[in-house]
C-alpha cells in the first residue's frame, strides 16, 4: 500500500505522465468541438477537420500546458515560500543582532533567499511572452469573441511598440 502511494506521488510529477494526461485531456475536448460540428449537420470528416481548425496546433497547445501545469507544482510553491521565510529570518537576524558575524549570517541568509528567487523567477520566463502577438490568435483561446480588453491600438501596436516608433 506505501509502495502504490509513493509510485502515485512519483507519477504525479513524471513529465511523460503529464504529457499523457494533457494528451487526453486535449483530444476529449477535440472529440467535444468535432460533436458540436456534428450536430450542426456536417459531415464527420468535415467537422473533425473544422474542429481541428479551431482548436490550432495541438502539440503548442499540449506544450504550453504542460509547462504551465510544471510551474504549478506544489514542491516549487512550498520552496518558494521558504525563500521568503529565509529572507524575513535574514531580516529580524539583520535588525535585531549585535554582533557583527550575527549580521553578516543575516545579509548571506537575504542573499540566498533573493537568488534563489530571482533563480525562479528567470527560469519561469519564456520568449514567448514578449512577442507581439494579438491574444485572439493564441491556441488557447477557443472562443471567437472578440476580447474584453486589449493593449493594441488602431494600427495593432503594443504600448512599447508605440514608444519605439514615436521616438
Amino acid at each position: 500500500m506505501m509502495k502504490a502511494a509513493i509510485t502515485r506521488l512519483y507519477h504525479r510529477f513524471d513529465r511523460e505522465v503529464i504529457e499523457r494526461e494533457i494528451e487526453e485531456e486535449l483530444r476529449f475536448h477535440l472529440e467535444l468541438l468535432t460533436e458540436q460540428h456534428v450536430q450542426q449537420d456536417m459531415s464527420f470528416a468535415r467537422a473533425k477537420d473544422a474542429a481541428l481548425k479551431r482548436f490550432g496546433d495541438v502539440e503548442q497547445v499540449k506544450d504550453q500546458c504542460v509547462e504551465i501545469t510544471r510551474r504549478n507544482r506544489p514542491v516549487i510553491r512550498a520552496l518558494k515560500f521558504f525563500l521568503i521565510l529565509v529572507f524575513l529570518v535574514g531580516v529580524l537576524v539583520r535588525v535585531f543582532s549585535t554582533e557583527i558575524a550575527v549580521t553578516r549570517a543575516g545579509d548571506v541568509l537575504m542573499a540566498i533567499a533573493l537568488l534563489g528567487r530571482l533563480f525562479f523567477y528567470v527560469r519561469g520566463l519564456n520568449p514567448s511572452h514578449f512577442t507581439s502577438v494579438d491574444e485572439r490568435s493564441s491556441p488557447l483561446m477557443l472562443n471567437d469573441g472578440l476580447a474584453s480588453f486589449t493593449t493594441y491600438d488602431q494600427n495593432r501596436r503594443t504600448p512599447l511598440e508605440r514608444v519605439i516608433s514615436d521616438s
